[in-house]
């Protein structure tokens, strides 16, 4: 099957793919980067089933690198390097990798034997790459699990290609497209943000990091060079953007912006429909099913009272069940599943949590399978009405988080016996993390807890608040009184 890497090489080479600070590549140019690295990572043993990680810093090469892995063949694992080395390489070893994608200059210490392949390398690998087969392995994007440990999701090619080529055509993304790139490396919405523009012939935007979160530089560089897409932020992001002094000046030259991750419903209640000229789509997915599922075209008046996630996206079956696996009627509350083309192999070395979250559709076809979400929804005019989490994990700013890994890592602090995290929202309606601390850690301030953490999560996983107590509360069987712990207060 053709893969978005072989789309990319089918573009008219003179035309612009890539649009840095430092300059263009066109699309010739990025063609046969990519084709020059997959021809070394080739030789290397890169292939079917074979797991790549890549610890590239966003810009050029991390384009040329996951590229040139879907070109060989092989699978990706995309790190976002400027998280703690321990967990990144927790991340590679649970994901199955056994090559690395580097660049000069970048020090990671990961878990691979293998000598690492440089983003600039070339290979002399004879013939023709092996054509991906549908049900072969394209990606691993971890996410939380039930354990607060990042589960590594396998996600395949007939997924990944049936959503990129369904979105670039559902959102009408062309050569006239001009794209910026905003998800961070190591998640997957960064594949959307990255290779559906490119699949379209359109033109991607790399900016650095710093600009994305400096509202006056981020308009500065959309101006510039003419970005009308916005393919993935959060509605955080965008709530952020519309409390600057000219937010207009941000927003307004957008013919198309997604937002995902968390609800929309904060922005649209404080009037930032207004703010984006063009159209607004709200979407809904998780990793298990290939990023979305489902998405919202948010008209003009949108409705306030709920969270509008919308209608399937292209091959995706969505179903609302009750506790019998049987559908709920319109307007009732369910749980959802998702199935069809996006739903993932599983995960890599989990097989009692693939099987307990992959089930059998008992509405479909033989053999057919469904994602069982954890999320409650119902169906309602628009399409599927979002309700929340059928058990602790939330979205922080677009990232799923099981507070469970925050305890975990608060728990091997020497004077920390207890803790407890759970989820808020402060009055503009955003969620934050606090976390209950009990034991001898009254020496500890704040900032050394944070200082703690920071040694193995990532930012989005650092509580806002912390609350300390001589002890956890509990119930009567012994088990901790979170209900208790929800009133309890604190700084």
């Amino acid at each position: 099957m053709d893969t978005y890497a072989d789309t990319i090489a089918g573009h008219p080479p003179d035309a612009i793919a890539l649009s840095t600070e430092d300059g263009d590549v066109t699309y010739g140019e990025l063609s046969a980067r990519i084709d020059s690295l997959a021809r070394a990572l080739a030789a290397r043993g890169a292939g079917p089933e074979k797991v790549v990680a890549v610890a590239v810093d966003r810009g050029v090469d991390a384009v040329v690198a996951v590229a040139a892995i879907t070109r060989a063949g092989a699978a990706f694992l995309t790190l976002d390097t400027s998280q703690p080395a321990a967990r990144l390489a927790g991340l590679v070893r649970s994901g199955g990798a056994s090559l690395l994608v580097t660049a000069d200059g970048t020090t990671v210490d990961l878990p691979i034997a293998a000598p690492p392949v440089l983003v600039g390398d070339t290979g002399d690998w004879p013939g023709d790459f092996p054509s991906p087969r549908p049900d072969g392995l394209a990606y691993v994007s971890h996410t939380s699990g039930s354990t607060g440990e990042p589960s590594p999701v396998l996600i395949e090619h007939r997924g990944l290609d049936s959503y990129l080529r369904f979105i670039a055509a559902d959102y009408g993304l062309g050569p006239h497209t001009v794209a910026v790139q905003m998800a961070p490396m190591g998640y997957d919405a960064s594949i959307r943000d990255t290779f559906a523009p490119l699949l379209a012939g359109g033109r991607l935007v790399l900016l650095p990091r710093s600009a994305l979160l400096r509202p006056a530089e981020f308009g500065a560089a959309v101006a510039r060079h003419g970005v009308d897409t916005i393919l993935s932020t959060t509605p955080s992001f965008l709530s952020f953007l519309a409390g600057q002094p000219d937010p207009a000046a941000l927003l307004g030259g957008m013919r198309l912006v997604v937002s995902s991750g968390e609800s929309l419903r904060p922005f649209l209640s404080a009037g930032g429909r207004a703010l984006v000229p063009g159209e607004l789509v709200n979407q809904y997915g998780p990793t298990e099913a290939t990023m979305t599922s489902t998405r919202f075209r948010v008209p003009a008046d949108p409705e306030l009272e709920v969270d509008i996630v919308g209608e399937p996206v292209g091959g995706v079956v969505v179903r609302v069940l009750g506790e019998d696996l049987e559908p709920v009627a319109d307007g009732d509350v369910g749980e959802v599943y998702i199935g069809g083309a996006g739903v993932a192999r599983g995960y890599h070395g989990l097989a009692g949590r693939t099987a307990e979250r992959f089930v059998p559709d008992p509405h479909g076809p033989p053999g057919a399978r469904l994602y069982r979400t954890g999320d409650l929804a119902r169906w309602g005019p628009g399409g599927l009405h979002f309700l929340g989490r059928g058990d602790r994990q939330v979205k922080i700013r677009g990232y799923r988080v099981d507070p469970a890994e925050v305890e975990g890592a608060l728990l091997t602090h020497p004077g920390v016996l207890g803790a407890v995290v759970s989820a808020e929202h402060d009055d503009r309606g955003r969620v934050f993390l606090t976390a209950h601390v009990a034991g001898d850690c009254g020496g500890a301030t704040d900032g050394a807890l944070r200082a703690h953490l920071a040694a193995s999560l990532p930012p989005h996983l650092m509580p806002r608040r912390f609350v300390r107590l001589a002890e956890l509360p509990t119930t009567r069987s012994g088990k901790t009184d979170r209900r208790a712990l929800s009133g309890s207060g604190g700084p």
